[in-house]
């Protein structure tokens, strides 16, 4: 198939947004000879790398840099690791930088290019779903702290997101469901026609209606200072259960308890009908994605969520629902109300 495009408004300019199979063969080397850079290197993690980290590299002449697989590595010494393999291979300030491989990856390589030689251009090619339809859009980057997730990072666009759907059939089916949790995320923020997304269905127009909710938000709002906080719908619970649990949920997981949450807090505050507890929980499930949680205390759940960077004034922020497609942004939630319904999805350990 053709591949699809979109355009996102960054700092300075718009960069594209190719969706589609075979771009990482194609489109990413002639895009990244047009750049003209001095070098260019690949970062991934060791699966990825393993799948199509050598075949990247050679059709870019570029080094790779390997790195261990896992949340547990997002973290500053492993960006000093991305340094030094960059200082070995003879970097400059005209080297292009290619991250290729989920989240973790893009969000490290890309706090590393925006933070090398105070600056080098990036390109992002996310070969998860969930990289697909968020991480690799918008410019976030940033690694993890003992505290708390991407404590530490930068606003860094790329020069392009190569969104190879082909990666997609060497993906496992847990880790496209993860990436499902930040679709359906979209579906609840602005594109009821994503919660109802089946297996089956043409991935490339999906991965494209989800990538357009994201850049829509980013785009009213690049630094995060009002609406973009929206896209963290879900993500103060989730974020908070990664922590807790020491990262054994993963982040879609994670999202998917936490959107589940926000939607019944959101009930329970009467911003929204009940009945969005039931369809949010339907779409989850439908694609294997826990709706409850277990084995971690509602209270230290709360403790874990005082050190999110979502917080404002040492008070709780959370983007809630008055219905799909009407997110909204309360600092006024009290702790009772979020130990209550976290109590409510939390099952003792079997």
């Amino acid at each position: 198939m053709e591949k699809e495009s979109l355009s996102v408004k960054g700092a300075v300019g718009s960069y594209p947004v190719f969706v589609g199979p075979g771009l990482l063969e194609s489109a990413l080397p002639e895009f990244a000879a047009a750049q003209n850079p001095s070098g260019v290197a690949v970062v991934s993690d060791q699966t990825v790398a393993d799948l199509y980290g050598a075949d990247v590299a050679s059709h870019l002449g570029s080094a790779l840099i390997v790195l261990p697989v896992g949340e547990q590595h997002k973290t500053l010494d492993s960006v000093r690791t991305i340094y030094d393999r960059l200082l070995e291979a003879g970097a400059d300030r005209s080297t292009l930088v290619v991250a290729l491989g989920g989240g973790v990856i893009g969000d490290m390589a890309g706090f590393a290019a925006a933070s090398f030689m105070r600056g080098v251009r990036l390109v992002q090619a996310p070969t998860t779903l969930l990289a697909m339809v968020d991480s690799s859009i918008g410019g976030k980057t940033g690694v993890d702290l003992p505290q708390g997730k991407n404590l530490v990072g930068a606003f860094k666009d790329p020069l392009a997101v190569f969104a190879d759907s082909a990666t997609l059939d060497t993906l496992p089916a847990d880790e496209f469901s993860n990436g499902m949790a930040e679709v359906l995320k979209a579906g609840l923020l602005d594109d009821d026609s994503l919660l109802a997304y089946q297996s089956g269905d043409p991935r490339e127009g999906m991965i494209t209606r989800a990538i357009r909710v994201k850049a829509k938000v980013v785009e009213a709002d690049r630094l995060e200072s009002g609406v973009r906080a929206h896209l963290n719908l879900g993500h103060t619970f989730g974020h908070a259960l990664e922590q807790t649990s020491g990262y054994s949920y993963k982040h879609g997981e994670a999202v998917a308890i936490g959107l589940v949450a926000a939607v019944r807090l959101s009930a329970r505050l009467g911003l929204c009908e009940g009945s969005l507890i039931a369809l949010t929980e339907d779409a989850l499930a439908r694609w294997n994605l826990p709706i409850r949680f277990h084995g971690h205390a509602p209270e230290a759940i709360w403790e874990a969520m005082r050190h999110d960077k979502k917080w404002r004034g040492g008070a709780a922020r959370f983007i809630l629902l008055e219905g799909v497609g009407h997110p909204t942004i309360r600092d006024d939630v009290k702790k009772e109300d979020a130990l209550a319904v976290l109590s409510e999805i939390c099952e003792e350990p079997t």
